[in-house]
């Protein structure tokens, strides 16, 4: 979640308003009835975004407003960090107190039985970072650099001597332009004074070498300074764009002494997954080219059926290539549906309607024991579509904004009531939601619950079905998925329709399930069984088996 984003009440938030007119959510928000829904519904751990203090055009509640020509949205970017070992201080009831605030919500979010991430980015800074009232008594990268040359193995960062930075933004009236000289490389690898709009022109790339430097050492006391606060572990953004060795050697240097951290990787390359396990040390990657790519292609070409023929990257049988491709690296995956760079299941540019998201959200959730990621909102079908300024009517939530989302702030109110536990969609609009929010969320919220509490999900083995069932009755290859989950003396089928017709399939389970499984035969499960299961469209069962 974004904290700015899940306490925000502002019932009328204004296009590009300003922080004062569209308000803030606070680390008080997150309070105790919060945590205890979120501990409710099955998560463990909640990875607060845009907690670090970041360059922002606010100028109110303590924040210190950064030059307006390179900082996107009036929120600003929560990856433009100006201060490592700050949080924003508009989270803040009492800005001066910032800090010890966090580490209120950081004590009360454990009390709950729940662990803490949060965000490390290593990759790049603000532009006007370690400028605006830096920490006292830490390093600040850049302040022994070199700015004669454009590349040191000492510098923290990469310069173009005699060049001024050209930003791809006017500058507003009435204020001098942004000035930076000599110009620095910026974030996405952009080697040269002049980015363009599609950069990350709000950011400088940080100058790593493939061996230890100062560098180094500078980015593991940020990494021990948030360990010593509590924070349980950390999702490290755009990690391809720094050398793995380094993350080899802060990822064991940090575990000897704080061996339960976990690390979380923000990978693209699928060729490089293996790397980053087994070598690196990283515990979970995104597994964003994997199967959510899958996942999406198959359900784009379902809610936009045109006729055509399915592609091979459209069917469902690309979910098996995918599990097959991984092997044993599949526990090690984190997936999910939705994120902050990922656009709404329910906006129009992806799933069309978030009603659509069961099939999808069952073999994500429920397909092997890697954990699975929700984006606040998510449990109530929040579609993304609000034109919020910076970030426009894209299909996302923005990051950029002074934001308030109303589907969000009727979830705190049943959240407040503590309506939630019913379960019941009637209840649930009696306490203010939108019905078809409260369907959703009955519908997502006992998925969840589920996956998070059965054993046959959470510890047991999985055997695809599709393989045995291309020919079976009402069984679609493209369309349908079907696979066994087992613990012990527990068996579950799960079966998927993506596609925009009801099905009735009868899913056959060959004698090889019960020998990879270990399960055991009798009278109302052997091999051979036929089970017949009718799923609506767009939507899944799991069925208990044993």
């Amino acid at each position: 979640m974004l904290p700015r984003l899940w306490g925000n009440n502002e019932d009328n938030p204004k296009e590009n308003g300003s922080l004062t007119e569209n308000g803030t959510g606070k680390f008080s928000d997150i309070d105790e009835k919060t945590l205890e829904y979120l501990k409710w519904m099955g998560c463990s751990h909640v990875w607060y975004t845009g907690v670090l203090r970041h360059s922002t055009q606010a100028c109110e509640q303590g924040c210190t407003p950064s030059h307006p020509q390179f900082v996107k949205g009036k929120a600003g970017s929560p990856y433009a960090i100006c201060d490592y070992y700050d949080v924003n201080a508009y989270l803040a009831d009492n800005p001066e107190e910032r800090m010890a605030e966090y580490e209120a919500l950081i004590s009360r979010t454990h009390e709950a039985g729940l662990k803490v991430i949060m965000d490390f980015v290593p990759n790049h800074v603000s532009r006007d970072y370690g400028k605006v009232c830096p920490t006292p008594g830490h390093p600040v990268l850049g302040e022994t650099d070199d700015k004669t040359v454009h590349w040191r193995e000492e510098n923290d960062f990469f310069y173009y001597p005699g060049e001024t930075l050209q930003l791809p933004t006017p500058c507003p009236e009435n204020m001098p332009p942004y000035h930076e000289c000599p110009a620095m490389a910026t974030g996405n690898n952009c080697y040269n004074s002049s980015p363009g709009i599609n950069d990350w022109y709000e950011t400088v790339k940080i100058n790593y070498c493939d061996h230890h430097t100062a560098t180094w050492d500078k980015m593991l006391d940020i990494i021990r300074f948030w360990a010593a606060k509590g924070v349980d572990g950390f999702r490290c953004d755009m990690v391809e764009l720094v050398p793995p060795q380094f993350f080899k050697w802060l990822i064991q240097t940090i575990k000897s002494e704080y061996p339960s951290l976990i690390f979380i990787a923000e990978v693209y390359k699928k060729d490089l997954y293996g790397e980053y396990i087994r070598n690196v040390g990283f515990d979970f990657l995104y597994d964003k080219s994997g199967l959510y790519d899958t996942l999406r292609a198959v359900v784009e070409k379902n809610v936009n059926d045109d006729g055509m023929p399915v592609e091979l990257w459209q069917s469902t049988t690309g979910i098996t290539r995918n599990w097959q491709y991984l092997g044993d690296l599949q526990p090690y995956m984190l997936n999910f549906l939705e994120n902050h760079d990922e656009q709404r299941f329910g906006s129009e540019y992806f799933g069309k309607d978030s009603s659509h998201t069961f099939a999808a959200l069952y073999t994500s959730l429920m397909l092997n024991t890697a954990p699975f990621m929700i984006y606040f909102g998510e449990e109530v079908g929040e579609p993304g579509m609000d034109k919020e300024g910076f970030s426009g009517k894209d299909g996302r939530t923005t990051i950029f904004d002074w934001w308030s989302i109303p589907s969000v702030r009727r979830l705190r109110k049943v959240i407040g009531e503590g309506s939630y536990k019913s379960l019941d969609a009637e209840v649930l609009v009696n306490s203010g939601m939108d019905r078809k929010e409260a369907e959703i969320f009955v519908s997502f919220v006992t998925a969840i619950r589920t996956a998070s509490s059965d054993l046959a999900i959470t510890k047991g083995t999985t055997y695809d079905l599709s393989y045995c069932n291309f020919s079976s009755d009402g069984f679609n290859k493209d369309r349908h998925y079907a696979f066994l989950r087992d613990y012990e003396d527990h068996t579950i089928l799960v079966a998927a329709n993506f596609s925009s017709t009801e099905a009735t399939m009868k899913i056959f389970i060959p004698e090889h399930a019960f020998e990879w499984m270990e399960i055991t035969k009798s009278d109302r499960l052997y091999p051979g069984k036929v089970i017949e299961v009718t799923v609506p469209p767009f939507n899944a069962t799991a069925i208990t088996l044993i």
